[in-house]
């Protein structure tokens, strides 16, 4: 490489680390669409299909129990194989079981095709977080974390008037018909636009050398051969033992919880405790989901911007998500008014507060051992995606014993608190893992600041 480009210093840094970002901003939306289009369809499919509140709570928690077993293997596969093969794969797999979502007709046969796609998409955020360790520099993180994150929220934003207009037009069968086209379109695309830096012949010296002085795992493959021949249980073992991951484990569970609320039982909320109709609340679910997408950024942009000031990593951190998850209970003040459009606004803010706290899985990439950055980003989301088994059959419990979602909210509101004091009381400083070799215990790792000094979070 070196014999036929100019030394980096004389290059300007090509720029292929955004093209990588847009592709794994893409695969968000389109796995948070076919995770939520259940949502749109639910106040007609439970009717064609006689469900009440707790079945309906169990058809919308049905991908998730999949989806937390299969990360922590989904994300050691990704270290054993690479990225770009196995997530195209996962990519179509959910695709092709969300097509065929439109032709079901049964409870257990809806049941155990969300299971299916549960599992197919659990490579998803170890991929996320994979690609932003090895494509970009520390101090572009928390920036780069946030425009997948927004990927959660800005695919709904856009698309839920869309698939409740399709309901409303054609019914809810074609909303699986849509989303499942989307996704095995974009998993072609995937196919041919990715690639490690290590093996990308479109990135030059300048911008290699760029995110390899900054921070990035640009060789992180040869790092993980060793580990990734076999399962590392007894590194994950050592990793749950983690401080740093325990807390960042029940945080996740925290920040995620009030996610699923809007991702799940939103809609139904809309339309059976607000009396809105169908076209109504399609329009009403948008505006949060745009609140969530703002929150994204600005608790990126707060994250790196404290980084540059010279803030210890752990603030720099810790103070996006800390701030978010106190604002989070909010959304309990919606049981004081009937005013539709106040509680919008109380649900918005709300959820904005949740996207400014999502600034944790900068976290993860600035703490996962070198050889495993997938299986760390898989543990994390095997804890935190625990919520979206809990929270849904919770809620559907919570309605039919009350008839309300007053706590409901409640229980989410005392997530969000819970998270906080992880972080605060648990969390301590924040730096790369270095686990030993049989993975008995840790070593002392380098601080994850930005001079590379051990700084106190």
């Amino acid at each position: 490489m070196s014999g036929s480009l100019p030394p980096a210093s004389s290059q300007r840094p090509s720029r292929v680390r955004y093209w990588m970002l847009f592709l794994v901003f893409v695969g968000t939306v389109i796995n948070y669409v076919d995770r939520a289009n259940l949502s749109v369809a639910a106040p007609m499919l439970k009717q064609e299909f006689g469900l009440g509140p707790v079945e309906l709570g169990f058809i919308f928690s049905a991908y998730a129990w999949t989806y937390v077993i299969a990360n922590i293997p989904g994300g050691w596969v990704i270290d054993r194989f690479g990225t770009r093969a196995i997530y195209g794969v996962a990519i179509l797999s959910w695709s092709v079981l969300t097509f065929m979502q439109g032709f079901t007709s049964r409870f257990a046969t809806l049941f155990g095709m969300r299971l299916g796609v549960g599992i197919a998409e659990a490579p998803t955020f170890p991929v996320n977080n994979r690609v932003v360790s090895i494509w970009f520099a520390q101090r572009e993180r928390g920036v780069a974390t946030s425009v997948y994150l927004v990927g959660q929220y800005i695919g709904m934003a856009a698309l839920t008037p869309v698939l409740f207009w399709i309901a409303h037009t054609w019914g809810w069968r074609e909303i699986f018909y849509a989303t499942g086209l989307l996704g095995i379109v974009w998993a072609g695309v995937w196919f041919v636009g990715y690639r490690d830096p290590d093996k990308c012949s479109w990135v030059n010296a300048a911008e290699l050398e760029h995110i390899r002085s900054g921070g990035a795992l640009v060789e992180v493959k040869s790092a993980e051969t060793a580990t990734a021949r076999k399962f590392p249980w007894r590194k994950l073992l050592a990793l749950f033992r983690n401080r740093q991951i325990i807390a960042i484990c029940v945080g996740k569970f925290a920040s995620l919880s009030s996610l699923y609320f809007f991702l799940t039982w939103f809609p139904t909320y809309l339309i059976t405790e607000r009396h809105m109709t169908v076209l109504k609340a399609g329009g009403m679910t948008s505006v949060p989901f745009v609140a969530a997408s703002i929150g994204v950024v600005c608790g990126g942009l707060l994250s790196d911007w404290l980084l540059r000031r010279g803030v210890a990593v752990g603030t720099a951190r810790k103070t996006p998500i800390v701030t978010g998850l106190l604002l989070v209970p909010t959304m309990s003040l919606t049981v004081l008014t009937d005013a539709n459009w106040l509680v919008i606004a109380i649900m918005s803010f709300a959820f904005f507060a949740q996207g400014v706290a999502s600034a944790s899985w900068s976290l993860v990439a600035d703490i996962a051992p070198k050889g495993m950055v997938g299986i760390t980003g898989g543990a994390v989301n095997f804890a935190g995606n625990l919520s979206g088994i809990i929270t849904p059959i919770a809620i559907g419990f919570i309605v039919k014993a009350t008839g309300s979602f007053g706590w409901a909210l409640g229980l989410i509101s005392i997530f969000a608190i819970a998270g906080v004091l992880c972080y605060l009381l648990l969390l301590g400083e924040v730096k790369r893992i270095e686990l030993d070799d049989d993975g008995d215990g840790s070593k002392e790792g380098q601080s994850a600041a930005v001079t590379g000094k051990a700084r106190a979070a």
